[in-house]
């Protein structure tokens, strides 16, 4: 029995990648782990005191959103796992494969509203963290 890590920032645009990764952790026997990554690299330029709360409310955020891929996750036959950490997404994300035993990462296609990547640059990021890590990733 494998793990499969489903990278996810919640909310309606991720609903499709949580619900594929729930079928894969279905089909295969696998348990799932949802990760919600707090990143504020963007704020380098802000004083520290605001980054400091940002930061604060962004984990708190992403604990809701976890908290609801957990129930999606029930609703649908499997109990999954959530983790948030802080730092940047490239960072942690191969820390938590591997210090999480992940056997295979789940990344969601952008969608072009709300991309955090586009295409290209998601398959480049893709690649580098399975070179990086060794493990399969895939875009769902």
């Amino acid at each position: 029995m494998g793990k499969i890590l489903c990278a996810t920032r919640g909310g309606e645009g991720s609903y499709a990648t949580q619900d594929a990764a729930v079928a894969l952790a279905k089909e295969q026997g696998d348990d799932l782990i949802f990760l919600f990554v707090v990143d504020v690299s963007f704020l380098n330029q802000t004083a520290a005191p605001l980054v400091v709360d940002v930061e604060a409310r962004l984990e708190k955020m992403g604990h809701f959103q976890l908290a609801m891929a957990l129930e999606r996750a029930t609703a649908r036959g499997i109990e999954a796992q959530a983790v948030v950490r802080r730092g940047m997404l490239a960072n942690e994300l191969a820390a938590a494969v591997r210090a999480l035993g992940i056997s295979l990462v789940v990344l969601g296609r952008p969608m072009r509203q709300t991309a955090v990547f586009e295409e290209d640059a998601l398959q480049a990021f893709a690649a580098s963290l399975q070179a990086e890590t060794g493990i399969e990733v895939r875009i769902l």
